[in-house]
């Protein structure tokens, strides 16, 4: 009795392994179709040309002095000590043009880091739902595998519907200005 329950058993599991369900989702496709991702690119477009204008500037100041330097470096009569406290205001606004442009780009990194939070969230909210509804035993991000065979089902369209959008590909992306 007891070796057929055993024999039972493994012919049972590996029928039982090949039963499981295992899915792919395209992240992108989804997040790339939801407003919220929009609203998002719009808001650090925002910023982002902000952080250009500050930046614009900065540039024009310097653009400004280096003129200014460049008439006083070709004037004989002007002290070397001028010439060199000139050429310090021009290497101190550099220098502070170049910190702005990195803490601007810190800047935009956060935001967007942060803003994206969410989003990922209820995708992987959606995800981990759609996964427990079909009895999916993983659901892997498309491409992370090195070989998905036809039994793996794309969960992209259904965690989509879902979360009541439309998944786009990278062509199909809104144009960020």
């Amino acid at each position: 009795m007891n070796k057929r329950i055993i024999l039972a058993l493994l012919i049972a599991l590996p029928m039982s392994i090949f039963a499981q369900k295992f899915g792919v989702i395209n992240f992108d496709a989804i997040m790339l179709g939801m407003p919220e991702y929009t609203a998002m690119q719009n808001q650090i477009a925002e910023a982002s040309k902000k952080y250009e204008d500050e930046y614009g500037k900065l540039k024009e100041e310097f653009d400004k002095k280096m003129t200014e330097y460049q008439q006083l470096d070709q004037d004989a009569a002007t002290p070397k000590a001028i010439k060199d406290r000139r050429m310090q205001e021009m290497t101190e606004l550099d220098q502070k043009a170049q910190q702005f442009l990195n803490s601007a780009q810190q800047d935009l990194q956060r935001m967007q880091m942060q803003q994206a939070a969410p989003i990922q969230q209820k995708i992987l909210d959606a995800t981990k739902a759609i996964g427990q509804e079909g009895g999916y035993v993983f659901i892997f991000p498309v491409g992370l595998s090195v070989y998905e065979g036809a039994q793996v089902e794309d969960v992209t369209n259904i965690v989509a519907k879902r979360l009541g959008v439309t998944p786009q590909t990278n062509a199909q992306a809104p144009a960020a200005n």
